[in-house]
């Protein structure tokens, strides 16, 4: 049940911090001059309980989902593109897949709600439903399906953390995905549609102002609960989105780091955090979409991203480069000199102090 998922989900361990902080600063370097690292060192010894966690075992989540609004146009990719860019992924050719051989990440691809029907190997399979529904007409699913798919990917996230991954990274594949996100940052943060709204894949002028008029009809007609994010996720979301949200709470629930990617995971990461707020301290950013709403949401998250690479893609592209600034926290712990094992001079170390 999801309730017992929300209420295993804990605070930072306050003493692994400070030691984490202590022994930051014996280390051969002024107090401080590795920056944020610093910062992720002590985060992760807060999450995991350990000074140097081993997060050799780095795995992205492709989660895919098709929705019912790609009927107004409001993607510039036919529908087809989800079923296709998810055998892309499995045959390990897409962006995702790239970039995660460079950074040593092992990819995973979840159908949570693809309109075709796959039978590809490798591919794990949570589907709710082919697609969801067009929510200008309703809602875009119902609540037992929204809980569903939080609940496929609670599944997913423990069932990888019990095979021994060390870190979740999202990602999401779904023609018109950027729709329903949308949605979801303008309930959750009362804001008007329009500065929810991008581009998405590159779409026109009047395409964004289709867009804005179908997300403005689909909150008139559903009225989601801003204060209930399964509602939300209901009225207006996508079933990839709520299994990343599902996985974020999994991974939560079970002490291990989730970096975020981009603007469908970080919708994710809303609902997530909009159902237990100490979420938060299971997540760490990774880059800045060139999405609008993207810093918006990173705002609410109380996350500051890493990068800024004009990135727009989606699928975890970003998060993957976040887990790796990850991993070079940990071994900045392990690997790293100290004053006391080295021979850099003990009053340079005084000084410093």
């Amino acid at each position: 049940m999801l309730t017992e998922v929300l209420n295993q989900i804990g605070d930072l361990y306050p003493e692994p911090m400070v030691k984490a902080q202590k022994h930051l600063d014996s280390l051969i370097k002024p107090p401080g001059s590795l920056g944020v690292l610093e910062e992720m060192a002590v985060k992760l010894a807060g999450i995991t309980g350990e000074l140097a966690p081993n997060l050799s075992r780095k795995t992205v989540v492709v989660i895919a989902g098709d929705h019912g609004i790609t009927e107004h146009g409001v993607s510039v990719a036919p529908v087809e593109v989800t079923a296709q860019m998810t055998r892309c992924f499995l045959e390990g050719i897409a962006g995702i897949n790239v970039l995660s051989r460079h950074t040593g990440v092992e990819v995973k691809v979840v159908d949570m709600g693809v309109r075709a029907e796959l039978n590809l190997p490798g591919l794990i399979v949570k589907k709710v439903r082919s697609g969801t529904s067009d929510f200008t007409q309703g809602p875009a699913m119902t609540r037992e399906e929204a809980l569903q798919a939080i609940m496929a990917g609670v599944d997913v996230a423990q069932d990888l953390i019990a095979q021994g991954s060390k870190v979740l990274i999202t990602g999401d594949m779904g023609i018109g995905n950027t729709t329903p996100s949308a949605a979801i940052l303008a309930v959750l943060m009362d804001i008007p549609v329009e500065q929810a709204v991008g581009r998405g894949t590159g779409i026109k002028a009047e395409i964004l102002q289709k867009k804005i008029e179908v997300i403005k009809k689909g909150l008139r007609i559903n009225q989601p609960d801003k204060n209930d994010a399964v509602d939300v996720l209901a009225k207006v979301g996508g079933f990839e989105i709520g299994g990343l949200a599902g996985l974020i709470l999994g991974a939560a629930a079970r002490r291990v780091p989730v970096v975020i990617d981009g603007f469908i995971s970080s919708a994710a990461a809303m609902l997530a955090v909009s159902l237990n707020s100490k979420t938060k301290n299971f997540l760490f950013p990774s880059h800045l979409s060139d999405e609008p709403g993207h810093k918006l949401m990173m705002e609410y998250l109380g996350l500051t991203p890493y990068l800024h690479l004009k990135m727009r893609l989606g699928e975890g592209t970003g998060g993957v480069f976040g887990a790796f600034f990850l991993e070079a926290a940990t071994k900045v712990m392990r690997e790293m000199g100290s004053f006391a094992s080295s021979e850099v001079s003990a009053l340079l170390e005084e000084r410093m102090a």
